[in-house]
């Protein structure tokens, strides 16, 4: 299967061994319940390391190649590395084990648990979680958001099944063809089907907003000075 890497999908090759990924409604829901599923995107996106990712994107537009070297040789996050393992186990069909390693209980004393590292590293399991994640729940789509949608409130729980319903409402889908959208893929149809939304996004109106009250000043400044 080719994966549409536009809303998500990724293929991963190991030998003989095909292991697609895709981030859809249905497979954020194996992640857990509603607010375990925002827990491990605020996991993996607070890992020390993120930070320092978002910063060379910020900086550069890319991931430079020695900051890749570094990352791969740093220590990361108990908790990032269980979210990522999660992530990437809920969006593939087939058993990931060999490709993420697994959870041991240790023997030593001191120390529940032990990591059996699997082929990925840690940088490339965090890096295609958050992406898979991302995908999954936030979206990518490049689309317009308009002010009146964005609340700017902070959200505790993914319903994922909300947005199932929603697709079979909007779209004529069956259940089964809504379950494997993608977030992403989701705010496409939903751009397509409605392109001719009236309003501002939340970047136009405070830029509007913003010319306004310049305006507003300069007038002001000429009327103290004409009297």
């Amino acid at each position: 299967m080719t994966p549409l890497k536009e809303i998500g999908e990724l293929l991963i090759s190991v030998g003989p061994d095909d292991f697609f990924f895709r981030p859809s409604f249905i497979n954020m829901t194996r992640i857990g319940e509603p607010a375990e599923i925002v827990q491990t995107f605020y996991d993996l996106h607070h890992d020390e390391v993120t930070a320092l990712i978002q910063s060379a994107i910020d900086a550069y537009g890319y991931i430079p190649p020695w900051l890749i070297t570094h990352l791969k040789s740093s220590t990361y996050g108990r908790k990032a590395l269980i979210a990522a393992s999660s992530v990437l186990s809920s969006c593939c069909g087939k058993d990931v084990t060999s490709l993420t390693g697994e959870l041991r209980v240790a023997k030593a004393a001191g120390k529940p648990f032990k990591l059996r590292r699997g082929l990925m590293d840690e940088f490339d399991m965090l890096v295609i979680a958050q992406s898979l994640i991302t995908h999954g729940i936030i979206g990518k789509a490049k689309v317009r958001h308009l002010q009146r949608h964005e609340s700017g409130e902070a959200t505790s729980e993914f319903r994922a099944f909300e947005y199932i319903s929603a697709a079979r409402n909007h779209f004529a889908m069956s259940r089964t063809e809504a379950e494997q959208l993608t977030m992403t893929e989701f705010q496409l149809l939903i751009s397509s089907k409605y392109p001719d939304q009236k309003g501002f996004t939340k970047d136009e109106y405070e830029a509007v907003t913003d010319d306004y009250l310049a305006k507003k000043a300069k007038r002001l400044a000429r009327a103290q000075q004409a009297s």
